[in-house]
Formats: C-alpha cells, sequence, structure tokens
C-alpha cells in the first residue's frame, strides 16, 4: 500500500510551478558519458533505464506511489511506468509550454528542487529523464493524472508535438517508453539479469513497492513475457539475509536498527560471517555509491569505536593477546546494507558513486554507535560471538605481518627478490610492460621462448593456487605460489600495504589451457584478485588471453581459429565457394544464396538440438512436426491431438529405414489430463518408444523452428549438394544433413588440429597466435556489479555445497563445449 504519512499543502500542490530550471542541455550528446556513464560497454545504456526508474521511486518516497513496473519491449525498447502522481501536465509560468514539455527537455528541471515537491529525492541533479530523452531515437511519454489521459512524442530529444489530452481515465501515473540511439550507444540491448538485480535492490530498499520486471523479447513455454514481481516487506534485513544466504552467519540473528537526526534518515542491517571478506553496500536515497563516501567513513568509525570499547570492556582484548582492533579487523566477514535518506544530498558527479555531503557523516557515526552499541549490551552472547571472530582476525593480521614484508617487492631494481620462476623483461617503463600468467612448465617454456623479450614477462605458475574464498589472510601468504605472484607484481598486498603505482606491468594476462583444469585455475586466479587485489580490476590491467582453439592446415598454409563457430565459418566458406546446392523444385542456389541457405540450416540444426538435450524430442520427430506445420496448440485439445496423431501416422510412414515397422501413433490422457501421443515401432527387432507431449510443442526453441518454417520449407523436403562442377552430389533429407555435408565437404583435405593445452603449442605458434599484440584477442576483466560479483564468487568458491550444486544443476542443460 501506498504509505500513509501526514503529506503538507504545498506537497499536495504539486504542480507546472514546482518545476524549477537551471538551464543547459547543450553539451549532453556532444558528452554523454558526463551524464550517463560509459556508452560503450552497457553501463550506459542501463543507466537510461535507472534514471527513469529514480523518478517513480521518488514517488514512492514521497508517499504517492507503490507499484513500478519495467518493461523490456521486442522492438528493443524500454518503458517505466508508476502508479505515482503523473507529471504535471499544465503550463508553464516562465516557459510557456506544458511542464512535462520542461521537465523532458531542459538539463536542470524538476521537482526534486523544490523541497515542498519531493522531501528526499534520488534525482537531484534533475538531469536524468531530459537525458534520457536527449539520448533517445524516440521517446514517448504518457501521463495519467487528474482523470485525463496525456501523450507525447520526442525525436532526439525535440518534441514532435505538444502535449495533447487523448481521453479520460480512472488511472494515475507516468510512462517513459525510450528507444536507445544506436548513433550514442555501441550496442543498445538491455540485458534482464543487469536490470534485475538493480530492481531487487530497489525493492530490498523499498518495502512497501512492488516493483515487476517484464522481458517481452523472450516468451515461456506458454507464449507469455518472462515477468519477475519483486516485493520484500523486510527492508534491509532482508536484503542482507539474501546477500549472505550462501553463507554461514557467526551470529544468532540479523541486526537492525535506524533513526533520524537532523532531517536525515539511517537505516542499518548487518551480520558477520565466517568469511574473510567485507560487504558494504552503502546507498544514498536508494542510489547506491560504489565508491562510499561520508556515510561509510561515519558508519566505520563508530563500528570500530565500539568494537574497541567492548573488547576491551568485556576483558576479551586481553585474553586474546592482541595489541589492538583496527577497522579492518573490526569488519572482516561483515556484510551491511547501509541506506540514508538525505533532503540534498551532495555527489560527486551525476553518476553519484560517491557522497560528499559532510554533515552525513556525524549522524550515521551517532546513530549507528548508540544503536549497534545498545544491541552489545542487550544481546551479549551474539557480541561476544562477534568481538572473538575480530580478535581472531587481528591474531591473523599480526601472523601475516612477516609474510607480507617478505610478500612486498622491495625495489624495482632489486632483482634478487623477484621470483625464480619469472622470466622478466628488459622495459623498466611499467606502462608498456605485459606479465602473462602461465599454466604449467611446458606452456611457461614454449612462452619464455616465443615472447617479445623487451617487454613480455612469463610467470608459470605450478598446478592449482590455493582457493583463498576459504581461508585467511595469513594461510594465503603462507602459500608458495600466491607469494610467487604477489612478489612478481611488486604492488605488496593487504589494504595498508598495496600500493598500485608500484605495480611493475600494466598488462598482467591469465593464459591457462582450454580445458578443465585451465578454467579452474583461471577461476582460482580471479579469485585471488577480485578479493585481494580489486583495485587491478578496476583499473583495467587484468586480461585473459583468448588462445585458439583450432589450427587448420592445407598444405603449406595454415590458419588459427579462436573456437567452434570460427571453424564451422571456415569449413562453409571454404566448401560453398563454387559449390552449387540443389533442391527438389529445381531451384538452384550458389555463392551468397548457397551461403544463406548454410546459415539457416544450421540455425535450424542448433534449435533441434536444443529440443533433444533439453526436452528428449528427437531429431526426425522435431523435423516432421515443423515439415507438417504443427502448431504450439496441437496438444491443446482432443481434437487438435487427434489430427496430429493422423498427420504424424502419414508422414513418419513414408520412409521408413530398412528393418522397421511402420510407426504407430496413440493418443493418451497426460499429466493435468492434457493429451499427449505415444510414438513405437521396431528397428531391427528392437523396440523404440517415444513421447510427444504440450511442454514440447510450447518450448522456445520450437516457436523458433516454427517462425523459420517458410524459409525451411524447400530444405525439408531434402536436396543435393555439388561442391565443384563435375563432381559428385551429395544427397541430404533434412536440413542438418545438409549443415553435415557441408562441413564434411570443408574438411576434405585439411588437418585439423584442436588444442587443449598451451604447452602443445612451439614458440612460434604461441607467438602468432596468443602473444603478438597485431593477431591476439584479450578480454578484459570487469566488474559492473559488487552484489552480483560477489555473490557469484561465494556460490562458486565458499565452503557452502548446496548453493553451488543448485547453481551446477540449473544450468547444466544450456551448457555447450564444456571441455574447452
Amino acid at each position: 500500500m501506498v504509505q500513509d504519512e501526514k503529506i503538507t499543502a504545498a506537497q499536495a500542490a504539486y504542480g507546472a510551478d514546482s518545476i524549477k530550471i537551471l538551464r543547459g542541455l547543450d553539451a549532453v550528446r556532444k558528452r554523454p558519458g558526463m551524464y550517463i556513464g560509459d556508452t560503450d560497454d552497457g553501463t550506459g545504456l542501463h543507466h537510461m533505464v535507472y534514471e527513469v526508474l529514480d523518478n517513480a521511486i521518488d514517488e514512492s518516497l514521497a508517499g504517492y506511489c507503490d507499484r513500478v513496473t519495467v518493461t523490456l519491449h521486442a522492438d528493443g525498447s524500454a518503458s517505466v511506468r508508476d502508479n505515482g502522481r503523473g507529471i504535471p501536465t499544465d503550463i508553464h509560468s516562465e516557459e510557456g509550454v506544458s511542464a512535462a514539455e520542461v521537465i523532458m527537455t531542459k538539463l536542470h528541471a524538476g521537482g526534486k528542487f523544490d523541497q515542498n515537491s519531493y522531501k528526499v529525492s534520488g534525482g537531484l541533479h534533475g538531469v536524468g529523464v531530459s537525458v534520457v530523452n536527449a539520448l533517445s531515437s524516440l521517446l514517448v511519454l504518457n501521463i495519467w493524472r487528474g482523470g485525463k489521459a496525456y501523450t507525447m512524442q520526442f525525436s532526439d530529444g525535440e518534441p514532435k508535438f505538444p502535449l495533447k489530452e487523448v481521453g479520460d481515465t480512472a488511472e494515475r501515473g507516468t510512462e517513459v517508453r525510450f528507444y536507445p540511439s544506436p548513433q550514442t550507444f555501441t550496442q543498445t540491448i538491455f540485458s534482464y539479469d543487469t536490470l534485475l538485480n538493480r530492481l531487487r535492490e530497489l525493492a530490498f530498499l523499498n518495502s512497501g513497492v512492488h516493483i515487476t520486471l517484464k522481458d517481452e523479447r523472450e516468451l515461456d513455454d506458454a507464449g507469455k513475457a518472462r515477468e519477475q514481481v519483486l516485493f520484500y516487506e523486510g527492508g534491509v534485513k532482508a536484503f542482507v539475509k539474501h546477500l549472505d544466504r550462501n553463507r554461514t552467519p557467526v551470529m544468532s540473528q540479523t541486526v537492525f536498527f535506524s533513526g533520524t537526526k537532523d532531517n536525515i534518515s539511517v537505516e542499518v542491517s548487518l551480520q558477520w560471517n565466517d568469511s574473510y571478506t567485507e560487504n558494504v553496500y552503502p546507498f544514498t536515497n536508494n542510489i547506491p555509491q560504489r565508491d562510499g563516501g561520508t556515510h561509510i567513513m561515519g558508519f566505520r568509525a563508530a563500528l570500530t569505536r565500539i568494537i574497541n570499547n567492548y573488547a576491551g570492556e568485556s576483558g576479551l582484548l586481553k585474553k586474546g593477546k592482541v595489541e589492538g582492533l583496527t577497522g579492518d579487523d573490526a569488519r572482516e566477514g561483515l556484510t551491511c546494507v547501509l541506506s540514508v535518506k538525505v533532503p540534498d544530498p551532495k555527489f560527486s558527479s551525476q553518476t553519484k558513486d560517491k557522497l560528499v555531503s559532510s554533515e552525513v557523516r556525524a549522524v550515521v557515526e551517532s546513530i549507528v554507535f548508540e544503536k549497534l552499541g545498545a544491541f552489545f549490551e542487550e544481546n551479549p552472547s551474539d557480541a561476544k560471538a562477534i568481538v572473538q571472530k575480530v580478535i581472531e582476525s587481528a591474531a591473523a593480521r599480526d601472523a601475516a605481518r612477516k609474510a607480507r614484508e617478505l610478500a612486498r617487492r622491495k625495489s624495482p631494481l632489486d632483482i634478487a627478490s623477484l621470483p625464480g620462476k619469472l622470466a622478466d623483461c628488459s622495459e623498466k617503463d611499467p606502462s608498456k610492460c605485459e606479465l602473462f600468467i602461465v599454466e604449467g612448465d611446458s606452456a611457461g617454456g614454449s612462452a619464455k621462448q616465443g615472447r617479445d623479450r623487451k617487454i613480455q614477462a612469463i610467470l608459470p605458475l605450478k598446478g592449482k593456487i590455493l582457493n583463498v574464498e576459504r581461508v585467511r589472510f595469513d594461510r594465503m601468504l603462507a602459500s608458495q605460489e600466491v607469494g610467487t605472484l604477489i612478489k612478481a607484481l611488486g604492488t605488496g598486498i593487504g589494504r595498508d600495504d598495496f600500493n598500485l603505482e608500484k605495480l611493475r606491468y600494466h598488462k598482467i594476462v591469465l593464459m591457462t589451457d582450454a580445458d578443465v583444469d585451465g578454467s579452474h585455475i583461471r577461476t582460482l586466479l580471479l579469485t585471488f584478485f577480485y578479493r585481494n587485489m580489486p583495485e587491478l580490476i578496476a583499473g583495467g590491467h587484468l586480461y585473459i588471453a583468448q588462445p585458439p582453439l583450432y589450427r587448420v592446415a592445407k598444405g603449406k598454409s595454415e590458419v588459427y581459429l579462436k573456437d567452434d563457430a570460427a571453424l564451422e565459418d571456415y569449413l562453409s566458406r571454404s566448401a560453398l565457394d563454387g559449390a552449387t546446392v540443389s533442391l527438389p523444385s529445381g531451384e538452384k542456389r550458389m555463392g551468397a544464396d548457397a551461403a544463406a541457405t548454410f546459415k539457416l540450416g544450421g540455425k535450424a540444426k542448433h534449435l533441434v538440438e536444443q529440443l533433444s538435450k533439453q526436452l528428449y524430442l528427437p531429431e526426425f520427430l522435431a523435423w516432421t512436426l515443423v515439415s507438417i506445420g504443427a502448431g504450439v496448440d496441437a496438444l491443446d485439445s482432443d481434437a487438435n491431438a487427434e489430427a496430429l496423431k493422423e498427420q504424424l501416422t502419414t508422414n513418419l510412414n513414408k520412409y521408413l529405414p530398412e528393418g522397421s515397422t511402420a510407426w504407430t501413433v496413440d493418443l493418451v490422457a497426460g499429466l493435468e489430463g492434457n493429451p499427449r501421443l505415444v510414438l513405437q515401432r521396431k528397428l531391427a527387432g528392437i523396440p523404440e518408444r517415444r513421447t510427444l507431449d504440450k511442454a514440447m510443442l510450447h518450448a522456445t526453441p520450437y516457436r523458433q523452428l516454427l517462425s523459420l518454417r517458410d524459409d525451411l520449407m524447400p530444405l525439408l523436403q531434402g536436396g543435393t549438394y555439388q561442391a565443384r562442377e563435375g563432381k559428385d552430389e551429395g544427397k541430404w533429407s533434412t536440413p542438418a544433413a545438409f549443415v553435415d555435408a557441408v562441413l564434411g565437404e570443408g574438411r576434405r583435405g585439411l588437418s585439423i588440429q584442436r588444442y587443449k593445452g598451451l604447452g602443445e603449442m612451439n614458440a612460434e605458434q604461441l607467438w602468432d597466435t596468443t602473444l603478438n599484440a597485431d593477431n591476439r584477442v584479450l578480454l578484459q576483466v570487469n566488474v559492473h556489479d559488487a552484489i552480483v560479483a560477489d555473490g557469484i564468487f561465494t556460490t562458486l568458491m565458499g565452503d557452502v555445497v548446496e548453493p553451488r550444486k543448485d547453481f551446477i544443476v540449473t544450468n547444466a542443460l544450456t551448457v555447450q563445449n564444456l571441455d574447452v
């Protein structure tokens, strides 16, 4: 329900004159990154949704909205709709146009500058929705307000027509639907998972709001859009439990407290778990600050004081035989969500990644010190467990000090301190240097011989390094391979000793084998860097090499191909060069037409394989169903099922292999009374039984197959393939058989080597494919969502088995080529 709070007359009078203008929109298209974030990697694209979404959430904070729907449409657009008051539609006294047009076209315009309209707001700067408009090729605005419905459209930020009334309505609210401009954004495809994670955050932070995410681009087996409703009554306390769902807490309950001072409200929930990492997530007016700010400073100061006071007064510090407890000790294994609501917050930029309002620190520190201190007094058993964990952390820190000193690189000129396995480069400028971390001595040997000795260093690691997710800091430093890695990098390790300026190589490349062990080693290394040197990832220094999977040779010429898709493309181009594809209708396809036919056949073959793998629908049956045009509703009723039964009986028995009896098709009752078909025959005396049910026909791959049916029909009748004029023609009966025939011809005369280990390459091959900057492919490692990244590492690398099992079971069917 909408919050029942007292709303002042000034707040209720939210009209055109509540909109204050701070002018200027000229620079948005010229420098979009200043306003919306990176326009190449997807962050800016999704920030467009967040800017509109923030306005809807602001309505809920003001007490006028309890439902928000975000929809990803099939045409590539996104929309945000709320049931708030609706954007004001009357004429703005200063501008002479509707207030809605002012909000959408003026950079610093909005109700957020008028304290009577919004007490607290995430959309502080007033640039959000106008920037979204400026960076959209088309934006459609719909408003339901005062019993009337209104609409307006914009093209590249300019109104196509003034706001117009389109009818009466009992609804209220605002909907903004926008099409991101391809001139601004490199890619314009929204990620469902990225948006889901942000919407989940907002649902936790605003416990009275129902937030729905719909994806009309992907229909389920019943033909409905993918949809998820997010509603959490527990607020930030439920948020912490969600974050720690795969960890083991060290306390009996999750702490929650709140308070208000100087018009600043603070909500905090926290708990300690048995991990060794700190996970504190700060929010200001629902906006996350990945770079922290004054609220985090206040929280940390209060937390450290409370822990030290309790440890000293209880005598636990003396018993623990440690000199003192630091803030790092206190926060080891801590998961916390800190949410503050500030009337006029100050951020370092429009992306709001850092809070700089100085007054917030004192308020947060005061409330946390008072409330958490009271919790410690009222819950002595939990307080003791927490402080005991902190003391253990301090003891481990003391034990690790000597190991950390050994791990720290002494001097750029002190070559004796570098690990013996390291084959260093001669260049002294770190910005030009590259370090390749390779798996084992065999790959290391080839890499050392094939590298550019001036700028490329090679560090072979023996076996699999320690899983740092499961061990404390001191034990990690005792690991020989980890110590070798730290020495080679030169940065030191730990919050106090890590220094990014001492990094000896500005490009660190993980180069492991293309097999299961190689993937595991790469994951262990990524875990190490994410947990202990996140600055390297944030600085763009960490990369993953993409060595080729295949070497294809013909005579003295050779080519390297990175994956199965590249191999298939190479083979098909070779096989179709000069080839003729003949269809039963007499049509002959050559050149680009033959290539398009192969691409269509390959897509259909992949969909049929999906049906076979995921739903156990036999491939021959899938092709038959598409051929006869069996719709998704063919098993929705007994009448439809009877018709399908007759069609299948006729078509399956047209062409029977030698030794096969005729197919019999029986109609039986399935689960929940839905009809299903049972198909039976004997092949070489061995009974064969197949089942066809409603779920198979409603599956997304089958729907996609049906959408291709018109183009596939010429191929479903079979045909011939002639590689060259004068050569024998090969016959095929299905699109899959056609694809296999083309690939088989493409392989003729070729020597194809599949690499499973870098050690299989000689030095020259390794240089040509993986080390040479002109040829190689590198993937840069980035972390766009800290909460998601933390959850993945905890699930896959942590101590709790059940979440890992669930993850594997859930994703097993979507895995392809596991051994790469």
